[in-house]
């Protein structure tokens, strides 16, 4: 299915003779995800010591230095607790995905729009993730710990494997991604 306002968001970015065939976009809004099990304890309990922290320093007349410490550490809690959802959500929302005649095209971004570009002949770890209802998440690339526990968050320096996610007939976008690598 090609949804003619992502081709016409696309089309800029495409080669010569490089045809679209399929498009698409992730579920938008707020979503849990199965990382959140780790990561929601994890931020409860950082926010929460970092706020005790500050509050005892600030209660207690303790030197500015140590008031001034406490700071960075509260906005990352308050950012892992609250905030990372809210970003997750805006970058969904301005994400749109697309297969094309040589490779998958991930453009998102919140700031600034940053274009992923994966040649489709060379990508070897496709892993589908689908749910009942259709839906789900394709993975394009090797998938680890680390980048599996940190799913769906923005932070500096943590890489995130290429993924479709949360997108409706993954299965036949699966389908459409091995069909064309196997006529390639």
């Amino acid at each position: 299915m090609i949804d003619y306002n992502i081709e016409n968001e696309l089309r800029p970015i495409l080669g010569l003779n490089e045809q679209i065939i399929w498009t698409g976009k992730p579920k938008t809004g707020i979503i849990l995800r199965g990382s959140d099990a780790f990561l929601i304890p994890f931020s409860i309990l950082w926010g929460g010591f970092a706020v005790f922290w500050e509050s005892t320093v600030i209660a207690s007349g303790g030197p500015f230095f140590f008031k001034l410490w406490g700071i960075p550490f509260v906005l990352a809690g308050l950012y892992i607790t609250i905030g990372r959802f809210f970003v997750d959500a805006k970058k969904r929302s301005n994400t749109v995905y697309g297969i094309t005649s040589d490779r998958i095209i991930i453009k998102s971004g919140i700031f600034s729009r940053e274009i992923k570009s994966l040649n489709i002949r060379t990508l070897s770890d496709i892993t589908i993730n689908q749910k009942p209802d259709n839906t789900g998440t394709i993975t394009l690339g090797p998938v680890d710990f680390r980048s599996s526990m940190m799913q769906g968050v923005e932070w500096p320096g943590v890489k995130q494997t290429p993924q479709l996610e949360f997108i409706e007939n993954v299965k036949s976008v699966y389908d459409k991604i091995i069909e064309f690598q196997r006529s390639k």
